[in-house]
């Protein structure tokens, strides 16, 4: 069993991030309003079978976006130089580049629109 089981995204923009990780994991999520229930609004995030999460817009909870701190990975289901071509395309920044981990694939850092450094890691 995995250590993790679920993980959230601080945006700041959630239609604006949406489009960004649609771009760039090649997805279609989509912003569902929670504001009565639990005062954010928020984006499922394709679990691929895996750990599950998603984006969450509520500075008011707490949900800021930021570089510092934890680096959360997410799985890329195609070779990384694709994903990192769409990028850029989508507003989103390289923070490092396509790097190898040996027999543990390939990974990267990103910085996506809303603010945050995310590593991103695929087997080719």
């Amino acid at each position: 069993m995995s250590a993790i089981y679920w993980f959230e995204i601080p945006v700041e923009d959630i239609e604006r991030a949406t489009a960004f990780y649609n771009t760039v994991l090649d997805a279609d999520m989509k912003a569902m309003d929670l504001t009565e229930s639990i005062g954010t609004v928020v984006a499922m995030i394709p679990d691929r079978g895996g750990v599950g999460g998603m984006l969450v817009q509520g500075k008011a909870q707490g949900y800021i976006p930021s570089q510092e701190g934890a680096l959360l990975y997410l799985n890329v289901a195609e070779p990384l130089d694709g994903v990192l071509a769409r990028v850029e395309e989508a507003g989103g920044n390289v923070l490092l580049p396509k790097t190898s981990l040996g027999e543990h694939g390939w990974t990267a850092w990103i910085a996506d629109t809303e603010g945050n450094r995310v590593g991103l890691r695929a087997t080719a």
